[in-house]
């Protein structure tokens, strides 16, 4: 559809799309998608609109009012917007851009993931992709007579992903994070071995102490109740998959004791590991 809207130049079109019920439920799904020249002057101001707003500056600059603050979004730039919350975006010089309305299940969570706290206006190092997928969505409806909602909710996704791995490399606390995957990498390895606290602290350079704070900032768990829970997520699986004898199964998850692995067990599951066994036959 071509666009009629004031401060649009002629030729700009939009294509606005009705999810199925089961893309409602299932997938990240298109509202409006449009190719869009601004003239000078445009503006627009919303109290709400019930979606997201991915923007990708082809052209030109201009201005974005979000959460009481200001920002100016340039040429290759990104625009990521929570339009359920009161924006607007304007400019007195005139702008050019491809952008998509989107909402769907776990929308949200990837909006909040994509910014983490930073401006809604992103730089990416390299566009490429981005702007791939985003026009993919695009020529979906421009060129196509129907289109596939499993493979829009795939491009979405995408798209939203490079957002989300930019953030991520630009965002020092992100390296943290990093530092604890690959602890858990190593304690998922390591697991029948005597791990201790010194162990993991140095396998991740860090001093006992802070490698503590920050394991528990990043999982919920001090490390020793990590390892206790994890092994005693292998214990139940091996209980319930095989015949394996208890001093087998405790033996076999890093326990160093019949003893100690029953009373982990019963503290983590409330039953013992025989009473587990027979519950999870019956």
């Amino acid at each position: 559809m071509l666009s009629k809207e004031q401060g649009v130049a002629p030729g700009s079109d939009y294509y606005i799309y009705t999810p199925s019920t089961q893309a409602r439920s299932l997938f990240l799904y298109p509202v409006i998608t449009g190719y869009f020249r601004y003239l000078p002057g445009y503006c627009l101001k919303r109290t709400s609109l019930d979606s997201f707003l991915v923007m990708y500056m082809k052209k030109g600059q201009c201005e974005v009012d979000f959460a009481n603050r200001h920002y100016q979004a340039r040429e290759n730039q990104i625009v990521l917007l929570d339009c359920y919350a009161p924006h607007s975006y304007y400019s007195s010089e005139g702008w050019e851009a491809e952008w998509l309305h989107f909402d769907g299940n776990g929308a949200r969570g990837y909006y909040e993931a994509a910014l983490t706290g930073a401006a809604p206006v992103i730089t990416l190092k390299n566009t490429y992709r981005f702007e791939k997928y985003l026009h993919k969505i695009y020529l979906q409806f421009k060129d196509s007579p129907s289109v596939k909602e499993a493979l829009l909710n795939n491009y979405i996704v995408n798209i939203l992903t490079e957002l989300l791995v930019s953030q991520e490399a630009a965002n020092p606390g992100m390296i943290s994070a990093d530092l604890i995957s690959d602890s858990i990498a190593y304690i998922n390895e390591h697991l029948t071995d005597p791990l201790s606290l010194n162990e993991l602290a140095a396998q991740a350079s860090l001093s006992p102490f802070y490698f503590s704070r920050l394991f528990k900032k990043e999982t919920g768990f001090s490390p020793h109740n990590y390892i206790i829970t994890t092994r005693i997520s292998n214990a139940k699986f091996l209980l319930r998959s095989s015949d394996a004898s208890i001093k087998h199964v405790c033996f076999s998850t890093g326990f160093t004791s019949e003893s100690s692995f029953c009373t982990c067990f019963k503290k983590e599951t409330g039953v013992t590991p025989s009473e587990y066994r027979e519950q999870a036959r019956k």
